[in-house]
């Protein structure tokens, strides 16, 4: 397994490889041939605003990157970086964390792995987890989230990082998304991810569908 850090403000630059040097996919890059109609009024609602939804969407992504690294950080017990990062970024992320340790009160964690990337060798794609831990005595994945809801294209990212997981031999007895709001009075919102077996076959699918699409392009 390897992987290639291009910079440190956002996991989409991670570059995975395989042991023999081959590049793979990473998980939200083969997720991202998934149709997702709700992004179309959203922008157009943006829009109407005077809101450009590309500069939007980078602001928030890097709010989200900064919340990812102040979470991984706090469970590390390190201290996190804010230099790159303008105080509105700051603020929001501060937000999201402390709705992370609003939920964390009742359930302490004791963490195995903390933004881990992993490259399947059997399946050739890779993903970066966010945090594998143990939860009252059992084991479980969490992903973390900033974004406005939660969306059924996180469900599958969770679906293949269980199976990384697995493919380390970690036997997962639970994954929850935990999506930690920007905005004080958003607080979280703890999803419990079931049906993880038939979200792995539809992950599947999507690996094919992304590599057939490369071969005709």
């Amino acid at each position: 397994m390897k992987t290639e850090q291009v910079t440190k403000r956002s996991r989409a630059h991670i570059t995975y490889k395989l042991q023999d040097g081959t590049a793979v996919p990473g998980v939200t890059t083969v997720l991202g041939i998934l149709n997702k109609p709700a992004l179309v009024p959203w922008a157009n609602r943006l829009g109407l605003q005077g809101i450009d939804s590309s500069k939007y969407v980078d602001e928030k992504a890097a709010i989200g990157t900064l919340a990812h690294q102040m979470i991984a950080n706090y469970l590390r017990g390190e201290k996190t970086d804010t230099s790159e990062y303008s105080k509105v970024q700051i603020d929001q992320a501060e937000n999201a964390i402390l709705s992370f340790f609003e939920w964390e009160k009742t359930h302490p964690i004791k963490v195995l792995l903390i933004e881990e990337p992993i490259v399947s060798e059997q399946f050739c794609y890779g993903g970066t987890i966010d945090c594998l831990g143990k939860i009252n005595g059992s084991l479980c994945l969490l992903d973390f989230k900033t974004s406005s809801g939660i969306f059924p294209e996180m469900m599958l990212q969770l679906a293949a990082y269980k199976h990384l997981l697995v493919e380390q031999d970690y036997d997962i007895n639970q994954a929850i998304i935990l999506r930690v709001g920007r905005t004080p009075d958003e607080g979280f919102e703890e999803r419990l991810v079931n049906h993880l077996d038939k979200r792995w076959e539809i992950f599947q699918h999507c690996l094919e569908i992304y590599r057939l699409q490369k071969e005709v392009r």
